[in-house]
């Protein structure tokens, strides 16, 4: 099957911004195998989030059905060091959910990593150590309160890097931290550098906004970051093609935007990919100068 025309491409120096109108379980098949080399994404979470177009209410049994679908097609495009970084929320009332679908994909793909992406974190000053510097308990990032008696705040998502074989090599350092103390350089060969693994615990607060429907017109977004350390750990030299197949806003293409990658996006709602392709527009037009 032949790839059909996209709803936009773009041209910034060496790079190709390729974005495509339509639902992902049709459009992956007639791409060719083995092609992808990073798919970062954020699927619908079936919790009945209020999308643009887009029902996000089907019975469980069927949305697993279906994302065993996706994700069966998205690891035939996967390169066989490749890897999926598939970010999946939950609500206080549905805590399994993204399990489930983690369940779903282990029939395709090797969960190699789970990591924490935490939006909203409280960090005590005398748990801080004094090299921080706090006067006081910092409270930081945002979160949706939540008012039940039953459930605590919601401050984090899963973000599972699933890959081929669970072997694919990463660039732990790439978004590497530097030691709090510099006496534990010595007692690691790697620690030479200065900077030690990040872990799997990433804090990434949303951008504070002022209005929703104008900065952030989508339901479930991630910040650009999000995927832009997605791709750093799994190393740029080795990503030469990006794939978003649930587009949204565009975050991961903007991160690409950024980084100097290739990208293929797909998005059955007209209304985001128009403001996905808006918003690379304007990332290029930054970094480069021009685009076409």
């Amino acid at each position: 099957m032949k790839v059909p025309a996209a709803h936009t491409t773009l041209h910034a120096g060496d790079q190709t911004f390729r974005f495509y109108e339509g639902d992902c379980v049709e459009l992956l098949p007639r791409l060719a195998a083995q092609s992808v080399d990073v798919i970062v994404t954020s699927p619908p979470y079936n919790l009945g989030i209020r999308y643009n177009a887009y029902k996000d209410t089907l019975p469980r049994d069927r949305y697993l059905e279906w994302t065993s679908s996706w994700v069966a097609e998205a690891a035939r495009v996967l390169s066989p060091e490749g890897s999926l970084f598939l970010n999946v929320g939950a609500m206080p009332t549905d805590p399994w959910a993204p399990f489930d679908v983690a369940q779903a994909a282990r029939g395709h793909l090797q969960l190699q990593n789970t990591i924490h992406w935490i939006k909203s974190i409280v960090i005590e000053r005398a748990a801080a150590g004094e090299a921080a510097h706090l006067a006081r308990d910092l409270a930081v990032g945002h979160y949706k309160p939540i008012n039940s008696p039953r459930f605590l705040n919601d401050c984090h998502e899963f973000i599972f890097h699933f890959s081929p074989n669970g072997a694919t090599r990463l660039d732990r350092l790439a978004i590497g931290v530097r030691y709090q103390d510099a006496s534990n350089i010595g007692r690691w060969r790697q620690a030479s550098g200065g900077k030690r693994c990040r872990g799997n615990v990433w804090f990434m607060p949303y951008d504070t906004i002022k209005f929703r429907d104008r900065d952030r017109p989508h339901p479930a977004t991630f910040p650009p970051r999000l995927p832009e350390y997605c791709l750093r750990v799994h190393g740029l030299d080795r990503a030469r093609l990006v794939l978003d197949p649930f587009l949204g806003l565009g975050n991961t293409a903007v991160a690409c935007a950024h980084l100097g990658l290739p990208f293929v996006g797909i998005e059955i709602d007209r209304v985001y990919i128009d403001e996905a392709v808006k918003r690379v527009k304007h990332a290029l037009s930054t970094l480069k100068g021009q685009w076409r």
